[in-house]
């Protein structure tokens, strides 16, 4: 039996990046108070403390400069990690990461790659309004040159974060805010993870709940509940959101015939958009009933608790959703 200890997200997330510094002298991390703060949610508390300041940096608060830099450090041989402190002002940098991190391997001919890792909180349940509770990794998963990544259990968290710095591309690593306090166990041997594919967390027979990040835990928690009603609901983790796992995904979807696609994005060019088109284009006839989708209110994401939970999806409404889909 293998045995487990009791941690957080926060800190199965520490432990990846002290791993990733302990193991490889060229990797160092940079971002706005990631060092004296521990961070805008304290995932990297205390590694200043035991790598020093020439690994752990504090920049100053211009996201473009910061990213760039860690794109030059990438082709000069580190392995830098950027912090960026919202998915909201990651877009700040977009010209560093699509036009220059994503394109530097097609653009010299295969000459150069760019081994970076940018890490960066994404979605809403924390009321922080407009500016920093958007969920805009579905932005990002449509471009090419970069892997896109959404840890969404103690597993992945943990262990996400070194093979993508063993990646020779571009890696964005998402992590959902809301899970930073979230209590679980790990092993106390940590088993390696893999980047790529998606996982199935939940059998079932009836319909395939399809969904990542934090999204995922309320997609669980639906399946827990259409249990008790006698439907026998497919859980999907994505994991991996560039490149999509569509043999996992069509694979589930074959088996119960029904896909629910859960996404904290906007329903309007979304991830769940691109994921129900491949169901379409490559599982049509399989389906018992048309594709359907619970996504984000199409709105700025609002302050007050209660509009934020109205505008985020939430577990009545995939529940609902899916006895919909059942009974017709």
């Amino acid at each position: 039996m293998t045995e487990t200890r009791k941690t957080t997200y926060r800190e199965a997330l520490n432990e990846g990046l002290r791993e990733a510094l302990q193991q490889d002298e060229r990797v160092f991390l940079m971002g706005e108070d990631v060092g004296h703060y521990g961070g805008c949610f304290a995932v990297s508390k205390g590694l200043l403390e035991e790598f020093g300041p020439e690994r752990i940096r504090d920049t100053p608060l211009s996201e473009s400069t910061f990213t760039g830099a860690g794109i030059g450090a990438a082709l000069g041989g580190m392995r830098p990690i950027v912090e960026i402190m919202t998915v909201n002002f990651s877009l700040l940098a977009l010209d560093q990461i699509m036009n220059n991190a994503a394109t530097y391997l097609h653009m010299s001919g295969g000459l150069f790659n760019v081994p970076l890792v940018i890490r960066m909180a994404t979605g809403g349940g924390k009321q922080l309004a407009a500016q920093h509770s958007h969920s805009l990794e579905g932005w990002y998963a449509h471009i090419p040159g970069i892997k896109v990544l959404c840890p969404a259990t103690m597993e992945d968290a943990r262990g996400m974060l070194w093979p993508a710095l063993l990646d020779p591309d571009p890696v964005l690593i998402f992590e959902p805010a809301v899970l930073y306090p979230m209590e679980g166990t790990l092993p106390e041997k940590p088993t390696p993870v893999a980047i790529e594919g998606a996982k199935v967390l939940h059998q079932g027979k009836d319909l395939s709940l399809i969904s990542y990040g934090s999204s995922l835990h309320k997609s669980l928690a639906a399946a827990e509940q259409l249990a008790g009603e006698g439907i026998a609901a497919e859980v999907i983790d994505l994991r991996c959101l560039r490149p999509l796992d569509d043999t996992t995904i069509i694979g589930s979807v074959s088996k119960t015939h029904r896909a629910l696609i859960v996404d904290e994005g906007w329903r309007s060019g979304s991830l769940s958009a691109e994921i129900s088109a491949r169901i379409m284009e490559q599982a049509f006839y399989q389906l018992d009933a048309p594709v359907e989708r619970v996504c984000s209110a199409e709105v700025p994401m609002p302050y007050a608790k209660h509009l934020e939970e109205a505008a985020l999806p939430q577990v009545e409404t995939i529940v609902a959703t899916a006895r919909r889909m059942l009974n017709g």
